[in-house]
């Protein structure tokens, strides 16, 4: 990198540093100008000379003049003496250390064009060792790109290359290759998954760099189409120079070729595993086993608990990808993802999955874990089918019409009566218990059955009509 310490280190030019707080500040190009306000005129990173013709007998001015320059972006401001000013004038000295800008002595005998012709062969100069080193980096990272393990040696290589640290992440943030690297940059992954979740929506197009007290960290989407499928991470001690840009692109544009290559293989394997699903769904245990076994899917337990889980499609293309990662036995089946797994095992990933706002069916076939699935709300995003069937015929209804017949069933009677159906229907029937458990005569609780028959229009003798009551009674108590 051509800096402002690198001009200053041609001796043949005789500049003196005056004042010189960011001597790593990288130099553009070199301008000249004279006047009051030269910013509109200039682009940035220049180093400004001037022989200051327009600032004779300046001293509240210079202030504002160094702030414009600052503002403008200048990499420092060189003064010529000999001609306007003897020498650099000590109120130009104090703006300059008020605003933080690089302050250079140019003596008389320095023409300007020798310093504009020394920049010249510096920045041609590395532009020349830039292109070097890019097309080393290419030869390199290419070579990597062909060994066994693709990613981790193209991940490797950069590292190597750019003396910085590299990883490659999950969509979700997670590292999946690294951190690697001769000298371990530290890498602030909290603050890299932050960046990752503010950039991820816009996919393959979104890039970002920031920098920290540690470095600069690059982070980079990973693909050639569709949704990245990682995204490159590096960090170096200071700052990304050109050709490190350079060579960080090629890293992306070979891993994105590997990672193609992957994405045909995942999808291969995951269309397998979704057949795999749809077998043991069908009860063909026998194929779904020749099958898994064939595809390298996880090998299941004697005892299976089966997930069914719903929500957004990103969110359950992460938690598919996770579950994959953790050797788990899962696919994508008609909008759903499917997981099979130990019992223990399964509850506890669908209380996770959960965390991320998805729904959880959890059953012991595909059948009971689509019900329970269609039981899940908002406010009850795990719903286990063992639950239900404790909870009675009752939990297998739907709440909102549960809710509706216990309403249509019990809604004739008043509240002495459905107590006193609540405890014939626990008594089996007998009026003598339900005299004695209600603390009534046996006539008043004849009376009061009899009431109740008529209001339902039908004998508490029937089945149905207990059944029903049952029903409506439990219905009611969940609904409270």
């Amino acid at each position: 990198m051509v800096d402002i310490a690198l001009i200053l280190r041609q001796r043949e030019l005789g500049l003196r540093a005056v004042h010189l707080p960011r001597a790593d500040r990288e130099l553009r190009w070199v301008a000249t100008s004279e006047l009051e306000d030269p910013g509109p005129f200039l682009e940035g990173g220049e180093l400004l000379l001037t022989t200051g013709l327009a600032t004779k007998g300046w001293r509240s001015q210079w202030p504002a003049y160094v702030e414009r320059l600052v503002e403008a972006g200048v990499a420092g401001l060189a003064l010529g003496v000999g001609l306007t000013h003897s020498r650099v004038p000590a109120a130009l000295v104090r703006a300059c250390e008020q605003h933080g800008l690089n302050l250079i002595e140019v003596p008389r005998a320095t023409a300007f064009v020798a310093v504009s012709r020394a920049a010249a062969r510096l920045i041609e100069k590395r532009d020349a060792a830039d292109a070097r080193l890019a097309l080393e980096s290419q030869r390199q990272l290419t070579t990597a790109a062909m060994q066994v393990d693709a990613s981790w040696a193209v991940a490797e290589r950069l590292a190597r290359l750019l003396d910085a640290t590299s990883l490659l992440l999950s969509p979700d943030g997670q590292p999946v290759v690294g951190p690697l690297g001769p000298r371990q940059v530290p890498t602030d992954l909290e603050a890299v998954r932050v960046e990752l979740a503010r950039i991820r929506p816009q996919g393959l197009r979104a890039a970002s760099t920031f920098s920290d007290r540690q470095g600069t960290t690059l982070l980079a989407p990973v693909g050639l189409r569709g949704r990245p499928l990682q995204y490159l991470c590096v960090t170096v001690a200071g700052r990304l120079t050109t050709a490190s840009r350079a060579a960080v692109t090629t890293a992306v544009a070979l891993l994105g070729l590997v990672a193609e290559q992957e994405r045909d293989r995942l999808d291969t394997r995951r269309r397998l595993w979704r057949k795999v699903h749809e077998l043991l769904a069908h009860g063909d245990l026998e194929a779904a086993g020749l099958l898994g076994e064939a595809s390298a899917a996880p090998t299941l337990p004697r005892r299976v608990s089966v997930l069914r889980v719903s929500g957004p499609l990103d969110a359950l293309e992460d938690a598919l990808a996770e579950l994959e990662r953790d050797e788990l036995l899962a696919a994508m089946v008609d909008g759903e993802v499917w997981v099979a797994a130990s019992p223990g095992l399964a509850v506890r990933r669908a209380e996770e999955l959960a965390a991320h706002g998805l729904r959880i069916g959890v059953g012991d076939s595909h059948g009971t874990a689509a019900r329970a699935l269609a039981r899940t709300s908002d406010a009850q995003r795990v719903v286990r089918w063992e639950r239900l069937v404790r909870a009675g015929a009752v939990g297998l209804l739907d709440p909102e019409v549960a809710t509706a017949f216990a309403g249509s069933f019990l809604g004739s009677l008043d509240d002495a009566q459905v107590e006193t159906l609540a405890s014939f229907l626990r008594q089996h029937g007998s009026r003598l218990k339900v005299a004695e458990e209600l603390g009534l005569h046996r006539n008043t609780v004849r009376n009061r059955l009899q009431q109740i028959e008529d209001a339902l229009g039908r004998s508490l003798d029937d089945p149905d009509t207990r059944a029903s009551g049952w029903l409506a009674l439990q219905a009611t108590a969940l609904a409270e």
